[in-house]
Order: structure tokens, then C-alpha cells, then sequence
């Protein structure tokens, strides 16, 4: 009962790192990368898409990404949703390809990056500390129920909290990365 709790809080609290490296590759650094235009969605034929769906995605250059895509009647429709997004570059198309210049980043807008990321960062340590405390629930309601003794509940939350602050640790080291490469010249 014990093991199959924490087993649970471990995988949640994994799943909210993975999302936090998700959200954190949209972030751009100054350097051209497809991760960019992950959670970009075009409309085609008749509905939302991932541009990535739609196109070929490359970074021939450290800055320059281009798009090629699949069906080239798609390609307004692509160009028109980087306009919408808000990563703040303007894409030129010659008809079969768009190409997206990734212009340096000035020191204010590298800060506000920062600030983005640092918030995203406290979002997966709130889920982090939702899932300890959903384990922590669990424990509390087994031992009510008579599955496990008040021992095995305290040793059970001693373990989850463990597993949280490893995990809220991992998160500052993901955020502290994310900070040198987005402040990097």
C-alpha cells in the first residue's frame, strides 16, 4: 500500500518536470531551435494543428528556422499563426518556405525570458506539492481505513516529503540552466 502511494507521487511529480522542460524549450534564447514553434497551432483543414504536423521544421543557421510545409496551400495559414504567437518574430515566405530570422536578444527582453521561465518554474513546484499532498491524503485515508498503522503513515510521509524536495530541487536546477542559457551573449 506504502509503495504502490509513493510509487505515485514519484511518476506525478516526474510528469511535472518533463512539462517543465516542455515549457521551458518554447522559451527562445537567442538561438534558432524548431522547440521553439512547439506549442504554435495553425488552423488547417478545418482545424487546430501543431505546426510541426504540418511542416518540416530545420535550423540551418544559429539563427535563421525555416518551414517548409508539407502542402504548400498551408502556408498562410502557418505564417499567419507565428504572427498570432507571441514569440515576437516576423516570418517572410517565398511561397514554399518560411524562413524565421531569430533577431539577438536585447537585455530587457533576455529578462523578461527569465522572469517567463522563473514563473513556469514555481507552476511545476505547485503541482509538485499538489501531488505530495494528494499522496498525503491517500496515507491519511489508509490508515483511517485500517490498511496501515499511524508508524507507516508518519515513515510514508517523512518518504514523500523526501521525494518532494528532490524534486523541487531538480526544478531550481532546471530553472538555474534555463537562466545562464537565456542570459547568455
Amino acid at each position: 500500500m506504502l509503495d504502490s502511494i509513493k510509487t505515485e507521487a514519484k511518476q506525478h511529480m516526474g510528469r511535472c518536470l518533463d512539462d517543465l522542460k516542455r515549457n521551458l524549450s518554447q522559451i527562445r534564447t537567442g538561438k534558432a531551435s524548431p522547440a521553439l514553434l512547439d506549442g504554435i497551432q495553425a488552423e488547417a483543414y478545418g482545424q487546430k494543428m501543431p505546426i510541426n504536423q504540418l511542416a518540416t521544421l530545420a535550423s540551418p543557421e544559429p539563427r535563421l528556422l525555416t518551414i517548409t510545409p508539407f502542402d504548400a496551400s498551408q502556408i498562410g495559414a502557418i505564417e499567419k499563426a507565428i504572427l498570432a504567437s507571441d514569440l515576437g518574430i516576423n516570418p517572410t515566405n517565398d511561397g514554399t518556405i518560411i524562413r524565421l530570422p531569430i533577431p539577438p536578444l536585447n537585455e530587457e527582453r533576455r529578462k523578461e525570458f527569465v522572469k517567463m521561465a522563473k514563473q513556469r518554474g514555481e507552476e511545476a513546484k505547485v503541482a509538485i506539492r499538489g501531488a505530495r499532498r494528494d499522496a498525503n491524503d491517500q496515507l491519511k485515508k489508509a490508515q483511517s481505513d485500517g490498511d496501515i498503522t499511524e508508524d507507516e503513515k508518519h515513515r510514508g510521509e517523512n518518504e514523500i516529503q523526501k521525494l518532494t524536495d528532490d524534486h523541487v530541487k531538480k526544478v531550481d536546477e532546471i530553472l538555474e540552466a534555463k537562466e545562464k542559457e537565456i542570459m547568455e551573449v
